[in-house]
């Protein structure tokens, strides 16, 4: 079987390396062979010989079949595609001394990208001589991960980046280690749909009072 694209891997006689690492039908490790031996199991086999891995020394080579070996490469690259799309990192900004309204809409929009299966990058921009506070930072942060702690777990823990004070929030699906902790905590305090608007209201008390923008 021809190769007529060069991002496909080599089949048969396409193969230039004069040996290679072979791995039978039976993905059995045959060690190093010529070739010529290899392509002569290939064809006793009534199968391919596929250089799966170019660039190792002497190249990774499969007897397989081709077709078979294509749609398991498909199934790979589409299930990749899907979890990088699923993956995309969204990116919210606070202030350290962001007033009650804006941080209720942001930490809404953070709710709402985490149960989209997005992970999310809360940024706090120190501008001047906020850079003295950066405990008022830390504070909004945490805050933060409290209010959405049924959506995501913290994946990174605050780090300054120049002006910006950040953490990672990754979907609670991307932890399930800690998820049967997370479903396990709202059931003692809610019968009914009561426990939502409690937590809300505990946020909204505990945001800092001072809505000054510096």
């Amino acid at each position: 079987m021809a190769n007529t694209r060069e991002d496909e891997p080599r089949v048969n006689s396409e193969i230039r390396s004069p040996e290679i690492l072979l791995i039978d039908e039976q993905n059995a490790k045959r060690g190093v062979v010529s070739i010529q031996e290899a392509l002569k199991m290939a064809e006793a086999a009534e199968l391919d010989l596929i250089e799966v891995a170019p660039q190792a020394k002497p190249p990774v080579c499969r007897i397989m079949n081709y077709g078979k070996f294509r749609f398991q490469q498909q199934k790979r690259d589409k299930d990749a595609r899907k979890k990088q799309k699923n993956q995309v990192v969204k990116e919210i900004k606070m202030r350290p001394k962001i007033d009650l309204h804006d941080y209720e809409f942001k930490v809404k929009a953070i709710q709402t990208f985490l149960q989209a299966g997005h992970r999310v990058k809360v940024s706090i921009f120190f501008r001047g001589r906020e850079m003295a506070f950066l405990d008022r930072g830390r504070e909004v942060l945490k805050k933060v991960v409290a209010a959405v702690s049924e959506f995501g777990k913290v994946e990174m823990e605050p780090r300054m980046e120049g002006s910006y004070m950040r953490i990672m929030i990754a979907p609670a699906a991307e932890t399930p280690v800690k998820k049967p902790e997370a479903a396990a905590e709202p059931k003692p305090r809610s019968e009914g749909s009561a426990a939502a608007p409690v937590k809300a209201q505990r946020v909204k008390k505990d945001v800092l009072p001072d809505a000054d923008q510096i």
